[in-house]
């Protein structure tokens, strides 16, 4: 059941009383980084980064609690007030609420049935760049006479760091700085308050507004103390209920104060059906300079009107890059607030919305490549240069820096300064490098140069360097021993992060889980905890590498590549006496050995490694791989199904399996194995079979990340301390949910990887339960309830895996295959589902009919016709055929190219 409806193709929706379900957001931004959250009471923050909030920093929890926010009084008489944001109990039986929306809008819709009239409310943030939100109020009188009020917004200004909302809250406030301009208010703090050293403050935060004809307000109340008066508050303020008299200058008693932007407009009346709108410009400002300007472009309802068109339009445009009609309205529409995901993730990081309440902004390394794949997908050439700095963050002991900067290629070591290390870090960049690959067919960019990233970690963080300088200009650079920064190609930084894996591994030899991998919450296990799960991705990555040597051999004529002469110490079956892998203490003789030739400062000098001897290395190694995870860690459950370990805890205990008289399993340690190649057909069944009977929660439909461990496990990781149900421990994380899906679509188990979408699709559009607005969220908690909404990586994976494997719309090596995969209840409603993409930057629309509504595996393409330039295509296999790179680049890139395919 849903609270809200779609009412077009474009994601916009409608909801009825809103505020009826707590914890609700929707974000605010443009690609400038400006960056809101937005309640149906319009409460939430406004901010550009941690330490400049316009509005105070709020947590889910905050949502409900506080009486700040985004507020515009009515006052018809001393006795008869309204707050348009819906706050005022006494109100509730006589308002009603309808919240319309769509992508990075919202207009909420408040009738008061007792007074006679509406409020329309509209928030948006302009998509040219100004770091501003925009605020439109429209009163019109729906009652059979006249109506005469006076209207006062009311929003508190913050205007400094997150970190003095508890750390010297009042001391800052006396910095405050306030300035009444015709339109409003301005306050700039004289410093920012750092006790380690304060600095000057040059930025300011301002609350403008005029009604629909640039008319300005006729007066202010600076402060909080001069709008709630002496005993009042926010929720009663006897500036509205006293009708005081506003301001008309500014005295020294209200400097170093908490400000509002509480700005009175000349009373109105209004006839019936009239109505009159206000317009408000809530901002963060470098120069003041340019707070007159911003005033200016958007001081009417026309100009307002013209920024909310610009803003649909924009936001159209970029959600169109990827759009798809599956049949399913309510699908579609979901996928577009999905498709949106990745470019909120970018301008918000993982830290600036109410779930988010952890971190200072930015984003971690395993967001940075993630976050790339549907651009990828829709313009891949615009993310070489991207991709290329992101390597310099890569040590030369294949660990990495985990906190990006806002400039690309430069980076921090971690956002607490304490040593860490995520085993599945490696794996990252060069799946993601792959798909640009595939993509374009660009194999120059493997040999590409960049530096390495160097900090006093050394070892993978087991040893610190204490001679490293942090203040010497390149002293985030790792030198030769001859003082040069050294480079080396992208190919080299791959091969240190898969080799160094190789041999890092634990007492059963499988590679160390350190830290934690892409689940943070097994971070208990440092010493003796080892990741099935990620050993199998490491060892499919090593396959791919191996895959791209030889294609690079066969289409570029290489013979050799240069690498760091250390290198050649991980690459052993180029040795003399090549190591037996079985032996654990000799992969860690080995690794240890390299770990000491790179110790602070390389050699600089570089050898040529024939391809062919590279590939030999490599192959050895996926293939051990492959068949020890296969030979050690199957479990056999009963004849119907199994799964495979994924981890070993810290006292080098299997976790998963019969453990006292019960089954443990994640479902990290199923998806690898299969994503990988390493589970075989047969396993995949049983695996899947187990999966539904322990994983799948038989109510809400989705897989959960784990089994009730019941004990806290304080021997793997805190996860298992949350309560059961919540976040990374056996919530139904969409993460993994969506990797599951992917796997099994890769290994052709169609429709079990089709449910497994579905069940999210459905969970998350099921807003009875979920609670939330159309979205993918991180998690649902043990009732179903959305949890961490909008930020999550899992978005990237769910759209790229309806693109490349429900559609089947991929690379090969920058050619086009187009293989679908779809069920037969795909065509329940219709014989028809498209999507609309780029590849080779043309754009495409790929229409596949299936007149019989045959299943995947019993249909293959009959029929394909391209329109409007027929080019040559190949059929690969039954149901997959491919275009060259060569043929599509003859097609117009100023008109799509319609593929039509009939399926049979």
């Amino acid at each position: 059941m849903t609270l809200w409806n779609f009412t077009n193709r474009n994601g916009d929706f409608v909801f009825t009383n809103p505020e009826k379900i707590s914890r609700l957001y929707f974000p605010l931004a443009n690609e400038a980084e400006f960056m809101s959250s937005i309640t149906p009471e319009l409460k939430g923050d406004i901010k550009t980064g941690q330490n400049h909030f316009l509005l105070q920093p709020v947590t889910t929890e905050d949502l409900y609690s506080t009486a700040a926010g985004r507020n515009f009084w009515v006052c018809l008489s001393p006795a008869l007030y309204w707050p348009l944001n819906g706050t005022q109990i006494s109100d509730q039986q006589y308002v009603t609420t309808t919240m319309r929306a769509g992508i990075l809008w919202q207009t909420i819709t408040r009738i008061h049935k007792e007074i006679g009239l509406q409020a329309e409310i509209t928030n948006f943030v302009p998509v040219s760049g100004e770091h501003v939100e925009l605020m439109s109020v429209k009163i019109t009188n729906i009652s059979a006479r006249a109506i005469t009020f006076t209207p006062t917004s009311a929003i508190p200004i913050f205007g400094r760091s997150a970190d003095n909302l508890r750390d010297h809250r009042h001391v800052t406030s006396l910095l405050n700085r306030v300035k009444l301009s015709p339109n409003g208010i301005i306050v700039t703090p004289e410093m920012s308050f750092d006790e380690r050293g304060h600095k000057i403050n040059h930025v300011s935060y301002f609350i403008l507004g005029c009604d629909e004809n640039g008319e300005p307000p006729i007066g202010q109340f600076p402060t909080i103390e001069s709008f709630i008066g002496e005993g009042g508050s926010l929720f009663s303020p006897r500036a509205v209920t006293e009708n005081y008299a506003p301001l008309k200058k500014i005295r020294p008693i209200h400097h170093g104060k908490e400000t509002i932007g509480a700005l009175r407009f000349k009373s109105k009346t209004l006839i019936p059906d009239e109505s009159i709108t206000y317009i408000f410009m809530l901002g963060i400002a470098e120069h003041k300079k340019t707070i007159n300007s911003c005033f200016k472009k958007f001081n009417n309802k026309e100009k307002l009107k013209c920024a909310l068109t610009e803003n649909i339009d924009y936001w159209k445009k970029k959600i169109d890059l990827i759009s798809f009609c599956t049949g399913n309205n309510t699908m579609d529409n979901w996928l577009r607030w999905v498709t949106l995901q990745p470019v909120l993730r970018k301008i918000f990081g993982c830290s600036f919305l109410p779930d988010f309440d952890y971190g200072r902004g930015g984003k971690g390394w395993r967001d940075l490549w993630q976050d790339c794949l549907t651009l990828l997908l829709a313009h891949p050439q615009q993310t070489r240069d991207i991709l290329i700095a992101n390597f310099s963050g890569i040590r030369i002991d294949g660990t990495n820096a985990t906190i990006i900067t806002k400039k690309p290629g430069y980076f921090i070591a971690d956002r607490n300064k304490i040593a860490r290390v995520w085993m599945d870090h490696g794996i990252w960049p060069f799946f993601t490098l792959h798909l640009y690959i595939h993509q374009t067919g660009d194999f120059d960019v493997l040999f590409a140069k960049k530096n390495y990233f160097y900090d006093q970690q050394l070892s993978r963080a087991q040893e610190i360097d204490h001679q490293w300088n942090p203040h010497h200009k390149h002293s985030k650079h790792l030198h030769t021993k001859d003082g040069h920064i050294y480079h080396g190609t992208i190919l080299e930084h791959i091969l240190v992060q898969h080799l160094v894996q190789f041999f890092n591994v634990g007492k059963h030899n499988i590679i160390r889980l350190e830290d934690a991998d892409w689940n943070d919450g097994l971070d208990m296990a440092k010493e003796n905890g080892e990741s099935v799960a990620f050993t199998c991705f490491y060892a499919r990555n090593l396959y791919e590498i191996t895959m791209l040597l030889l294609e690079l051999k066969k289409k570029k004529k290489r013979k050799t590549i240069l690498l760091a002469k250390e290198l050649l110490i991980l690459l052993d079956r180029l040795h003399r006496r090549p190591l037996d892998y079985n032996s654990v203490m000799g992969k860690k003789a080995l690794l240890k050995r390299y770990f000491n030739s790179v110790r602070r400062r390389i050699s600089g000098k570089k050898v040529a490694v024939q391809i062919d001897d590279l590939i030999i290395d490599l192959s050895q190694k996926w293939q051990w791989l492959f068949e020890h995870v296969r030979r050690k860690e199957w479990i056999s459950l009963n004849k119907n199904s199994g799964l495979f370990n994924g981890y070993y805890n810290n006292k080098g205990k299997r976790v998963e399996g019969k453990i006292n008289n019960s089954v443990r399993m994640t479902l990290t340690g199923q998806v690898f194995p299969i994503l990988n190649g390493i589970a075989s057909k047969k396993q995949i069944a049983l695996i899947y079979r187990a999966a539904c009977k322990y994983l799948k929660d038989k109510k809400l439909g989705g897989f959960r990340l784990n089994t009730n461990f019941k004990d806290p496990h304080f021997d793997l990781g805190r996860a298992f301390a949350f309560a059961y149900g919540e976040k990374e421990n056996g919530a139904i994380f969409s993460h993994m949910c969506v990797m599951f899906a992917n796997a099994l679509y890769q290994r052709n188990f169609v429709k079990e990887g089709y449910s497994v979408l579905k069940s999210l699709c459905d969970l998350a559009t099921n807003t009875k339960t979920s609670k939330i607005y159309p979205c993918l969220p991180e998690y649902f908690n043990l009732e179903g309830r959305g949890m961490y909404s909008y930020l999550t990586g899992s978005a990237s994976w769910y759209i790229m895996t309806m693109l490349t494997e429900v559609f089947g719309i991929k690379g090969h090596f920058g050619d086009l295959v187009i293989e679908p995969k779809l069920t037969s209840e795909q065509f329940s409603d219709s014989d028809t589902v498209s999507v609309s993409c780029y590849f080779a930057e043309r754009r495409l629309s790929i229409v596949i009919q299936n007149p019989q509504r045959l299943d995947f595996g019993k249909y293959k393409i009959d029929k394909v016709k391209i329109n409007p330039d027929a080019i040559p295509f190949t059929r690969v296999s039954g149901a997959k055929l491919k275009i060259t790179r060569k043929e599509l680049s003859s097609l117009t890139k100023h008109s799509p190219t319609t593929i039509e395919i009939t399926l049979a």
